[in-house]
């Protein structure tokens, strides 16, 4: 069992957020704020689906688990709501945009099993844990000269993943306990991904923000299109680009394969290494330190 720690932080969104928040890197920009759309809508599944599972508990500490693991989920939707509210204080028309996307979640809820719907977080939380670690362990070039509010915000709910990265999984094992089940569950889940919420994010995008705030083409941030980007010769006749294109090849790779690993039907993200970035964040946190404004607070200090 994990240790979670229920933590309420405040962002201040009353004035305005760039909807490029992160002008060294677009679409990097655009990849977070797409994070932001499906985090309230995946986090509002992930609660109705633990809560219907509870009655199958018979294990107090798995109980205790699944309320922490909610209580953290719950901040996590409440802080990007505030950030989605804010592009669509600018963007009117973005609030289709996270209809469509609740409304997939929602369909989901409605037309498919508590096993399907336990396999499919427990799943997409061990995807969490490499490449969040990709994400901490760059975290300089990623967020760096971004807005320190949203990169602030994104940090947290990076290291609260990493803290609770095997909470998804005890509850589906204390439920369900079919690890070949949650493997055959992986198709659905990337169709879902990157055939339903990639598409419904970047053309909602494309359609209601101008392309001088957006700055690149919201569909560009497809994964087959950051995978060759990402791994492409980067040798002075061929510019960089993508999400990644600051960061180490090999530190990709690895990512890449960390992914690949996560989806073994008995991997366990426990044992993964963590980056010590988390470490960090949770010490600054328990001292008392402004984690909300993560590098404009370090730099004051």
């Amino acid at each position: 069992m994990t240790h979670l720690t229920v933590r309420r932080m405040r962002f201040d969104f009353s004035d305005p957020v760039d909807f490029i928040w992160q002008p060294e890197n677009p679409a990097f920009s655009h990849a977070m704020n797409m994070f932001s759309f499906v985090a309230v809508c995946f986090e509002k599944m992930i609660v109705q689906a633990v809560r219907e599972a509870g009655p199958l508990f018979t294990d107090s500490d798995v109980a205790t688990e699944a309320q922490a693991f909610l209580r953290q989920e719950a901040q996590h939707a409440n802080a990007h709501r505030q950030h989605v509210a804010a592009l669509v204080k600018l963007y009117p028309g973005l609030q289709e945009t996270f209809d469509a996307i609740e409304a997939s979640y929602d369909e989901m809820t409605q037309t498919t099993s508590l096993a399907y719907r336990l396999a499919y977080i427990a799943n997409l939380e061990a995807m969490f844990t490499p490449s969040f670690r990709f994400l901490l362990d760059n975290d300089a070039v990623m967020f760096g000269a971004g807005d320190d509010r949203l990169a602030s915000l994104f940090l947290w709910h990076i290291v609260e993943e990493v803290e609770h990265r095997s909470s998804a999984l005890v509850i589906f094992d204390a439920v369900v306990d079919k690890p070949w089940f949650r493997l055959r569950v992986v198709p659905s889940l990337l169709r879902h991904l990157f055939g339903t919420l990639i598409p419904l994010y970047a053309d909602g995008v494309n359609t209601h923000v101008p392309e001088a705030d957006r700055v690149i083409d919201a569909r560009s941030i497809t994964l087959p299109v950051q995978l060759h980007r990402s791994l492409q010769w980067t040798g002075r006749s061929r510019p960089r680009t993508g999400v990644f294109a600051d960061v180490a090849r090999r530190d990709k790779l690895k990512a890449i394969f960390g992914l690949i690993r996560s989806q073994n039907p008995f991997f366990d993200p426990s044992g993964e290494r963590i980056s010590a970035f988390a470490d960090e964040w949770f010490e600054r946190y328990e001292r008392g330190d402004d984690v909300t404004h993560w590098y404009g607070s370090k730099v004051a200090g």
